[in-house]
């Protein structure tokens, strides 16, 4: 059963879960609710000095698991058919600390000398955490450390570009240098105004038209350095070019768009969909993906394959709820199906194969 407490910050510790969300003055979402806590988080509360806040203790809900009875045989079921999911990026206390560090450095100060040497070094930073546990699936949860928008937003970014350049058999150089593009890629937010940037209303025509310099502002402050690589200039000016030719700020098609881009659209848009904003509501994963699986006529078709392969959307052991009313737990996920893993009936052990078996075609996660 799930117990609500009200504990002091200084006696918070790692793992214990929160069960309120942290929300600052614009309405943004800086932790959500039943995050688990590690100790940059716990030591980011304090200087934000909270006194207190409510944490989960206890199991969760009986009715997602524990009230069913679960027979021996659909025990033997579970057992014998469950497959563990793949392995996912996990970025370290260091590695958030030297990232978040670097990223501010980099959107603060664009003209530092040192400018170049800090985006590979947060790169390659990013690139290990990927590299050392051959991580190729994605928790998005995971990767939140900074209560900023844009530089939370950036690393994301980076995160999931670098995953699907992973998938797609890209070199480490190339996932390397469209990390480096993911990270920059809103470098141009620097030169527009903070009251576009930060409008909590949707914005003007005008206003708009502004905004949607930002690429082009990015891409000539970084061609200024010299020492970039083109593929990452083009990805940083293209990334929310549109393959139909309804993007900006060329409003080029798909084979006057650079590749590097197109993979920065998506991860792009998806990061965009998933977070909470001054103007609007975070969308859930589930739509959101389902949102960017729409979207074949401006999301080049075989990377967003590859970005469905890296994402986790149910993880194996999880319960959930079928459209037929039926409480199911996960069993094992299809990487090109995230929406539609197999599942096995708790109470009746019924196995449905949501993304294979024909008969489960009318059958939804809900």
């Amino acid at each position: 059963m799930v117990r609500r407490r009200y504990i002091s910050t200084r006696a918070l510790k790692q793992d214990m879960v929160i069960d309120q969300a942290i929300i600052d003055r614009s309405g943004r979402v800086l932790i959500a609710r039943k995050t688990v806590l590690d100790d940059f988080l716990i030591e980011a509360l304090q200087k934000m000095n909270i006194t207190g806040i409510y944490i989960r203790e206890g199991e969760e809900d009986p009715e997602t698991e524990g009230d069913i009875e679960i027979s021996p045989e659909v025990q033997m079921t579970i057992e014998k058919l469950t497959v563990a999911d793949r392995s996912k990026v996990k970025l370290s206390e260091s590695v958030k600390k030297r990232v978040s560090e670097g990223i501010k450095f980099l959107y603060n100060d664009t003209s530092a000398p040192d400018f170049i040497d800090t985006a590979a070094n947060v790169t390659t930073s990013l690139v290990g955490s990927i590299m050392e546990n051959e991580a190729v699936a994605l928790n998005i949860d995971a990767l939140k450390f900074s209560d900023e928008y844009t530089f939370q937003h950036s690393v994301d970014v980076a995160t999931i570009s670098m995953l699907i350049a992973k998938n797609s058999n890209m070199t480490e150089t190339e996932i390397q240098k469209i990390g480096m593009a993911g990270l920059l890629h809103d470098m141009g937010k620097s030169k527009i105004p903070n009251e576009i940037l930060n409008k909590a209303g949707k914005l003007t025509e005008e206003e708009f038209a502004i905004m949607k310099n930002h690429s082009l502002f990015g891409y000539q402050i970084l061609k200024e350095k010299g020492d970039i690589p083109q593929e990452v200039l083009m990805g940083v000016l293209q990334h929310h070019e549109k393959l139909n030719g309804k993007g900006y700020p060329m409003g080029v098609a798909s084979d006057k768009i650079y590749p590097y881009a197109k993979i920065l659209a998506i991860a792009d848009i998806y990061d965009a969909l998933v977070t909470e904003r001054p103007y609007k509501k975070a969308f859930s994963q589930q739509d959101a993906i389902e949102m960017i699986m729409a979207m074949t006529d401006e999301l080049d078709i075989n990377y967003m394959r590859n970005f469905l392969g890296i994402v986790i959307l149910y993880p194996v052991n999880s319960v959930v709820t079928l459209s037929n009313g039926e409480k199911a737990k996960v069993l094992k996920n299809n990487p090109q199906y995230p929406l539609r893993p197999k599942v096995v009936g708790l109470r009746t052990g019924k196995v449905y194969d949501l993304s294979e078996d024909i008969k489960c075609a009318s059958l939804i996660i809900e």
